[in-house]
Formats: C-alpha cells, sequence, structure tokens
C-alpha cells in the first residue's frame, strides 16, 4: 500500500507536466499506431507462406531471421517516438515551451544513433528470446533476469543519445555511470508509477469478464471493445508519463537538482537516502 500511495504521487507530478503538454501524447499514439501496423506487417506473411502453423514454428531460420527485423524495425520506430517525447519533456523540466516540432526535429536530427541502438536493442532481444526457445523453463528466467538487467542498465541511453552527442557504446557506459552515481536500481520506482495502472487495467478486465458472464453476446462484445480501448489509452498515457519521468530522472541525475514540476519531497522520498557523492544530490531506491 506505501509503494501504490507513492506510486500514485509519481504519477500526479508527471501528470502535472502533462497537463501542460498535451501533446506529448501524440508520441506514444502514434508509436502505438506503428507498431500494430508493423506486427500486422510481419505476422501476415509469416502465416501465409506457412513459416508460423498451428502447431508451431516451421521454418525456425526464417523466423528467427523474420524475428530479428521485426525487432529492428519496431525498436527503431519506439525508440524515435520515446527520444521525441522525452526531449519535449525536457524542455518543458528545464523551464522551456515545447512543441511537438521539438521533439520530432531532434529524433530526426539523432536518426543514425537511434537506429544504432535499436540494432543492438534488436540484437540482444533476439539473443534473448533463442536463449528462451531452446532452454525451455530456464531460458525464460534467464531472459527475465538480463533482460531486467539490461533496462536497467540502459536506463538513460535515449537522452544521453539525444542531448549529449554520444555514439552507443558511450551512451551505454553513461547511463550506466547514471544509474550507479543516483538512482541505484530504479525499478522500484518504475513499479510505482505502473502500480495504478496496473491496478486500473486489472478492474477493466476484471469488469468485462464480468460483463461477458452475464450470456449477452451483444454486451459480451461491447464489453469487449469498451476494455481494448480504455486499456490502449492507460498504454498511451502511461508511455508519455514514463517519458516525463525518464527526462526527470535524467535531468536529477546530470545536475542533482530536482526539475521543475516536481516537489522536491516526491521526489526525493521516492527513493531511500545513500551516502551521497561529489556534488550529486542522489540516492538509492
Amino acid at each position: 500500500m506505501g509503494r501504490l500511495s507513492q506510486g500514485i504521487n509519481l504519477v500526479k507530478a508527471t501528470f502535472f507536466v502533462l497537463r501542460k503538454d498535451k501533446q506529448l501524447v501524440f508520441f506514444p499514439l502514434i508509436s502505438g499506431f506503428a507498431f500494430i501496423l508493423i506486427l500486422l506487417a510481419f505476422i501476415t506473411p509469416l502465416v501465409s507462406v506457412g513459416t508460423l502453423t498451428t502447431n508451431g514454428i516451421s521454418n525456425p531460420y526464417a523466423f528467427y531471421a523474420a524475428l530479428f527485423f521485426f525487432y529492428l524495425i519496431s525498436y527503431a520506430v519506439v525508440i524515435f517516438f520515446n527520444a521525441g517525447l522525452i526531449t519535449c519533456a525536457h524542455i518543458r523540466l528545464t523551464g522551456g515551451d515545447p512543441s511537438i516540432h521539438d521533439g520530432w526535429e531532434n529524433a530526426v536530427r539523432h536518426i543514425r544513433p537511434i537506429i544504432a541502438w535499436a540494432l543492438i536493442s534488436a540484437t540482444v532481444g533476439l539473443i534473448l528470446q533463442i536463449i528462451a526457445d531452446r532452454a525451455g523453463a530456464a531460458g525464460e528466467v534467464i531472459r527475465g533476469i538480463v533482460g531486467g538487467l539490461w533496462s536497467l542498465i540502459t536506463f538513460f541511453v535515449i537522452p544521453v543519445l539525444v542531448f549529449e552527442e554520444k555514439g552507443v557504446a558511450d551512451a551505454i557506459k553513461e547511463s550506466w555511470a547514471l544509474f550507479k552515481r543516483t538512482w541505484g536500481e530504479n525499478v522500484i520506482g518504475q513499479i510505482s508509477l505502473a502500480l495504478p495502472f496496473v491496478a486500473i487495467g486489472a478492474l477493466v478486465i476484471v469488469a468485462a469478464v464480468a460483463v461477458a458472464l452475464v450470456g449477452n453476446p451483444v454486451l459480451a462484445v461491447a464489453a469487449l471493445v469498451v476494455a481494448i480501448i480504455l486499456i490502449a489509452a492507460l498504454g498511451i498515457v502511461y508511455t508519455a508519463l514514463h517519458g516525463i519521468f525518464v527526462a526527470a530522472l535524467y535531468v536529477y541525475a546530470q545536475s542533482g537538482e530536482v526539475p521543475s514540476g516536481f516537489q522536491r519531497g516526491l521526489v526525493e522520498g521516492a527513493f531511500a537516502p545513500k551516502k551521497p557523492k561529489k556534488g550529486v544530490v542522489g540516492g538509492q531506491i
């Protein structure tokens, strides 16, 4: 309950920023729509040529090749729009007045490192998927642990790429340095932000199932459609808030200053105190 309460406080702080710049939802909205189109573009030909069957994968080499390209394109799209979102959030958090054009322009300007980062992300994703497929339950555990650690280490890669003009290798190193210097294991902070959305999403699903159990087909279909729309809306808002959260953590990690729009007590109160390092105000989650 304490973490849920803190999650709600963090949502309030990030939502305060989102209220100032409602156009930030443009980035996750377009990103989500593009991802669906990419998914359909890859699944349809795989099914049509028989690479995917009702019993599993008929041609694993073709499947993994297609999976890699799917990862590459989808990661590139998601990273591109996240870069735009984080750019706009960073402008707002540092006292500016962002527009969609600002985020789009900065993402386009960094398209090469974005593609390079997508390539690395796709490679890591494919390797983890192969491990999970080949090693069964143990592979799933390995994928979960390694994937989780990878996401923590690379938490700040996007803002470093688009604000510090560094290559991908240096961005990963800088992300790791910022991670160690300030937030430590920030997974709890991310969970705290996600908890209210998970709770609301669970309630939406339970309500839809309850309506479906009534036995009226029309009501069941209507409940399903409404649930899908609500969950999609939750996903879009959460992604926008998460981008603001990443930008806020980056600003705080770099400067030790609580970004504009965040109360210092809300940000610092979410983290257990840690002995500060030279000139850095931060903490261990």
